[in-house]
Formats: C-alpha cells, structure tokens, sequence
C-alpha cells in the first residue's frame, strides 16, 4: 500500500472519535489516498520463511505504470512440474511483515508451504504484482461498475477515491496479456483457466471479482477478501447497487468457476454487514453454491494483513486444494 507511516495523516490532533476512526480506515486510506509512491528501493526485500521470492522490477507494460512484481516459488520447485499460477494483487505487502509500511504481511509462504508438504494444497506458484500507490483506487474499482452509480455518489468516487478516471481495464489488460504470458514463458506453469486463479483483499477484492467476470477464459477462480463493497469510507447503496446490477449480467456459469468470499466483523470490514450478505443473496438466486461458492464471516477479525493471514487457509483450500474439481481435472 502507498500510505507512511509520519505522512501528515499521522499528525493530525484529532479527538479520540477521530482517532479510532482513521485507524479503521488506515489499511485504505493507505492505498487510496493521493500520497506519494513508495518504490521498491525505499523498502527492504521481503524475505521467506519457506520456498524462494523472485523480483521483476520494473515490469514494464503499455497498459499501466510499470512495477515491481513478486513471484514465490514453493519449496522444491525446479523449473520441471508444472505448477499452478495464483494472481494475489498488492504484491508488496504478501510475504515479509519486515519490508512493509504497517509492519504487517499476508506472510503466503509461512501458511502455503505447510499445507503444500502436507499434501492438502495442489503444486502452485504466486504472482504478485504490486500496487500503484496513489493509483491503487483507480486500478482496482471496475471500470464498468462506475456508470452505474447513481449520483451524488458517483461523483464523490471519482473526485475522493479514484483521483481521476477509473483504470481497472488497462491493470486486467496488464495481468492477462502482459503479465501471464511473461510468467507462463518464465516459470513452469500450467497456462489454462483450470489453473489460473486470482486473489485479493479490500479493493483488491473487487477487482479479482471483476477479473473472473471479465475474463472467465483466463481465471477460474477467484478469492475475495474483505472486499470494499461501498467504494468510500461510509455505508450507501449506490455502489452495491452498481455492483449487483453488473454482477446480474456478467457472473460467469456457477458451474464453471471456483468462487471465495470472507469478511471480518471489525474496523472497515463492519461497514460491510449489509452489503455482502446483498452479493451473498444475489450469487445463491443466481445459482452459485457448495462446493464452488462459500461465503464465510470471521467474528472478531479486521481490515488488516494480520487478520488475513490468519484465515488465508481457507481460500488456499478452497482455490486450490487437493480436492478441488481443478486439482482433479489437472491430474
């Protein structure tokens, strides 16, 4: 995320409403914000526990900023067996808590690895390109939920949130014709949708919703967590409106796709009691369902990398356990 911790957000004299207030809204506005943009030599590299971390930086592209991407490769990968390939966005804050701004990671590799020895998670590697800092809001809201929303709302989205014009087209452009080609050529991958699956928290939930329903040929499944269902930092209808209105549309076949969401009960993730169980509804009229749909409520658990780790488990499995139509069908 593009936030620092001493920017002047931090040194405001607030009272203490104001208080716990940003330090709910810290994880996002950390990325949403017009800040400046930490690069990847201002931060030390992330280190792993389990397995090896390989960086690309900068990725160039002509659909985005170019940036750093991460790529974990699991514990005895040797180029040979081809392994799955899991997109998680925000690239910069999944493996090392030493190497981020909050001091806070998903830590992949100290949850994935285990599950991978004990036989419960199918062979993958994890892609994860960083975000765009100040641009992050504008590269994750999907595109064509924003002439849907209905105003004043609209308005507000664009001015405080996507600083400018939505550009979550050209990063789904980046991660299936620049990005996937670059790993498929470099890294012994399984390259067909039954392999390729997309996984993100806050905005970065949205947009792997937004990625399986664009691209249902490239991305089979998709994990969503903690997803940032109302677009700012209060409730409204207007953006789930926007949001079931196009997911109605352009869901893709239930039977065809691996689907995962998960909210907490705290901090930013209270905000979206009434929105998630609305998407909840909405995807079970529209036939999604066990086994490839489940939709989980953590008591107790926030808006942070923290919390998320600590349930990252269950979308592994669910994405990509040993059990899974997927795993199955990839022998």
């Amino acid at each position: 995320m593009g936030y620092r911790p001493g920017q002047p957000e931090t040194r405001l004299r607030m009272n203490n409403h104001r208080r716990r207030l940003l330090h709910g809204l810290l994880p996002l506005l950390g990325a949403a914000a017009a800040v400046r943009k930490v690069t990847a030599s201002e931060l030390p590299p992330p280190q792993v526990k389990w397995g090896r971390l390989e960086r690309w930086t900068p990725f160039p592209s002509r659909q985005v900023d170019p940036r750093p991407v991460e790529v974990w490769l699991p514990p005895g990968y040797d180029g040979r067996k081809p392994h799955a390939v899991l997109y998680m966005h925000d690239g910069q804050m999944l493996f090392d808590a030493g190497s981020t701004w909050n001091r806070q990671a998903w830590a992949v590799d100290q949850v994935a690895a285990p599950l991978l020895a004990q036989g419960a998670l199918r062979d993958f590697i994890v892609v994860g390109p960083w975000n765009n800092g100040p641009l992050r809001f504008a590269e994750y809201f999907p595109q064509a939920w924003l002439p849907l929303v209905g105003e004043p709302w609209r308005a507000r989205l664009t001015e405080r949130a996507l600083n400018g014009p939505p550009r979550s087209d050209a990063y789904l452009r980046f991660l299936v014709q620049e990005l996937k080609p670059a790993i498929d050529a470099r890294y012994a991958t399984r390259t067909g949708r039954e392999d390729t699956f997309v996984m993100g928290s806050s905005m970065g939930g949205l947009i792997s919703l937004y990625a399986l329903c664009e691209y249902p040929q490239v991305f089979s499944g998709a994990a969503c967590i903690s997803s940032h269902w109302i677009g700012l930092f209060e409730r409204n209808s207007a953006v789930p409106d926007a949001a079931l209105q196009y997911l109605r549309r352009h869901l893709p076949d239930p039977a065809s796709v691996t689907l995962w969401m998960d909210r907490g009960t705290r901090e930013l993730d209270a905000l979206y009691d009434e929105a998630q169980p609305r998407v909840d509804a909405l995807l079970r009229e529209l036939g999604f369902g066990a086994p490839r749909f489940r939709t989980l409520v953590h008591e107790g658990s926030g808006h942070n990398e923290t919390d998320w780790q600590r349930h990252l488990a269950g979308p592994l499995r669910h994405l990509l356990g040993t059990g899974t139509a997927a795993a199955r069908a990839a022998g």
